[in-house]
């Protein structure tokens, strides 16, 4: 994992395109219509983002291949006052079940807490996206609720859950999955 530079864009553009099919169907902006000129826009507005503080996006690629986007993680600040953060994340669809994004988000995870001093983590997963849930329930997130028709893709709203993660329980959990590891 490494922040995105501007020559990212097109990996970023292939890699999307690769996973169009299965993005479409839970991400606003993974769209038919995805080009790289998207790409660049989103390589810009994170370097920027990044340098004011405001989210910390991260490319994640393979030590062996470095050139090739395996997806994004990223986390961000909900409310500064109440140290309260958001992450999301993405893979590739020939990356999938692989355990990728797990360790991903559990690194931003570490990020978010550690380095940024959160005290919860919320993310929101499209109802329905059985994967995406899945790292939530491995990283120790609790569903909290259901945002009805939070997003709309394509033509259609989609509903939203909405997970949470507290310091303490993140801290507890870690400690757990160290104690349990071979």
């Amino acid at each position: 994992m490494r922040p995105f530079r501007r020559r990212d864009a097109a990996a970023i553009h292939e890699a999307v395109i690769a996973s169009l099919e299965e993005l479409q169907q839970w991400l606003p902006w993974a769209s038919p219509d995805y080009s790289k000129i998207v790409s660049q826009q989103f390589v810009r507005d994170s370097i920027g983002a990044w340098n004011s503080g405001r989210a910390y996006d991260f490319t994640v690629r393979r030590i062996n291949n470095p050139q090739r986007h395996i997806g994004n993680v990223s986390v961000w600040h909900l409310s500064r006052q109440n140290s309260v953060g958001e992450i999301g994340y993405w893979v590739r669809s020939d990356e999938a079940r692989q355990g990728i994004c797990t360790e991903a988000a559990a690194h931003i995870l570490q990020i978010g807490f550690e380095e940024l001093g959160l005290h919860r983590i919320t993310l929101r997963t499209a109802a329905g996206n059985r994967a995406s849930e899945r790292v939530a329930e491995k990283l120790g997130f609790l569903r909290e609720g259901l945002l009805r028709n939070e997003v709309k893709i394509g033509n259609h709203w989609v509903d939203h859950a909405i997970w949470g993660l507290l310091v303490e329980e993140w801290k507890t959990k870690r400690e757990s999955d160290r104690i349990h590891s071979p």
